[in-house]
């Protein structure tokens, strides 16, 4: 069973050579769920299982810190974009209320964000359902691109109708707001002007355009970076319009800056090496808290030279063509928001 709204042959796995491909063995864009043993095939039966689901990776066009609340979380503004680049996930029914994490997971499974929106899921819903929920990684972690946070929503929009919940999108966000501040975007329904903590949305328009990412295999920690004493908290907030009027010059100029660049250019050199590289072919900036850092292009031949050009100079480096998403893959899943 294949979601409304399924982009075919979009999605990129993380390679540092090749084009886009879809891992070994895996069902060429598919969707599918399992018939209920015993029942004729035209029958309509719940799902059971779904497969490849996406959690595409975000790219930040800009970030700006504009201050700091009382209990220390830092305002922002940034434009928030979904990329092509995505993990992909499977999910299948249990009927014995378990909740089992399988295939990567990064560091203790208690921490791991999928899992933890699985149960925060089933906790809030009262639900006697589990699931057990594979994660197949492609997005770096440490870049910046919200691999976890991704992971998180597909794994909230997945269970809610795995789960037959058919919860509202405005359910949902309160749910993924306690699990990250970037989860809420990646509910959709795609790109978006983001405010506060992350969890303020205005969906917006931004052109299609191809980016090279590179990540230069170093992790940057993001709370480090947020507590630096030498980030700049209090860039004068920007307006929507500022920011649509500027896109006359996307992809060749970027607007505004990332305010944790700063930072870490400081202290990690490997993100100073990787901007110096990218920015021979284009306004290069570093996403999120780093350590990914990210050139537009005007179409994929641009994008594949330049990455050609960069892999061959640093073959150790960690890097993707992905093409900016109109919409979250997902969004159609999501009953009315």
């Amino acid at each position: 069973m294949s979601p409304p709204g399924r982009p075919k042959g979009e999605f990129l796995s993380a390679q540092r050579e090749g084009s886009p491909v879809r891992p070994p063995g895996r069902p060429k864009g598919q969707f599918l769920s399992a018939q209920r043993e015993g029942r004729p095939l035209n029958t309509p039966a719940a799902p059971r299982l779904f497969l490849g689901l996406p959690a595409p990776a975000k790219l930040n066009l800009f970030l700006h810190v504009t201050g700091r609340r009382d209990d220390g979380y830092h305002l922002l503004q940034s434009v928030f974009v979904p990329i092509s680049l995505a993990d992909v996930l499977d999910f299948e029914l249990r009927a014995d209320g378990r909740i089992e994490r399988t295939g990567d997971v990064i560091g203790p499974a208690e921490g791991d964000l999928a899992l933890r929106a699985a149960q925060a899921l089933q906790a809030a819903a009262g639900c006697p359902l589990g699931a057990t929920v594979n994660v197949e990684k492609h997005i770096p972690v440490g870049s910046g691109m919200g691999g976890g946070s991704s992971d998180a929503a597909t794994t909230l929009i997945a269970l809610n109708r795995l789960w037959g919940l058919d919860w509202p999108t405005s359910r949902l966000l309160p749910l993924a707001l306690q699990l990250g501040a970037d989860v809420p975007f990646f509910l959709g329904p795609g790109a978006a002007w983001v405010e506060g903590i992350g969890e303020t949305l205005t969906p917006l328009s931004v052109p299609a355009c191809w980016m090279l990412v590179v990540h230069p295999q170093v992790q940057v920690s993001t709370k480090e970076i947020f507590s630096d004493p030498g980030l700049t908290r209090c860039t004068k907030p920007s307006k929507i319009l500022a920011f649509s009027e500027a896109l006359d010059g996307f992809p060749r100029a970027l607007f505004g800056a990332n305010d944790l660049e700063a930072v870490v250019r400081r202290r990690v050199p490997e993100v100073v090496a990787v901007l110096k590289s990218l920015a021979r072919f284009g306004p290069a900036r570093m996403t999120g808290s780093g350590s990914a850092v990210f050139v537009p292009l005007a179409d994929e031949q641009a994008a594949a030279a330049a990455r050609a050009q960069v892999m061959s100079e640093s073959p150790h480096w960690w890097s993707a063509i992905a093409k900016v998403l109109a919409e979250h893959p997902l969004g159609a899943w999501s009953p009315a928001r």
